[in-house]
């Protein structure tokens, strides 16, 4: 397969820059894989895990949220979250679940309710993310 570049950035950090083979994102609108020489597109991206395909092997992350764009110089995510997979702790994520629940249920106004309901539904996503 031939390369492209990819970089996957954070609010704290750069996570990831080099060339890459391919990146499945999960985008708001529905998974899409980027390949060498993709039209150009931008894209919200959903709570989920990016597989990303290099020279070294398969890798994959999970990212809280962000936005993707696809040009003619490669693939930039900027993600709101991005963590590998397999530094996932279910048990901080169940309790950390658990916890959001419970903030949903005693939410005093709709924003601190849509807030907790929003950090669930993210959390949900990770749990997944664990068993795929």
């Amino acid at each position: 397969m031939a390369a492209f570049h990819f970089e996957l950035v954070s609010p704290e950090r750069l996570i990831f820059s080099g060339e890459v083979e391919q990146v499945v994102v999960p985008g708001s609108e529905g998974v899409f894989t980027v390949l060498r020489n993709h039209a150009p597109m931008m894209s919200t991206i959903r709570p989920g895990v990016i597989e990303v395909t290099s020279a070294t092997g398969p890798s994959k992350l999970f990212v809280r949220g962000g936005f993707a764009d696809v040009s003619e110089k490669g693939l930039t995510i900027l993600a709101e979250q991005a963590i590998p997979v397999s530094e996932l702790d279910g048990a901080k994520i169940d309790a950390d679940l658990r916890a959001a629940e419970e903030d949903v249920e005693d939410a005093s106004t709709d924003a601190a309710r849509d807030a907790a309901m929003l950090r669930a539904d993210q959390l949900r996503a990770m749990r997944s993310a664990l068993q795929s």
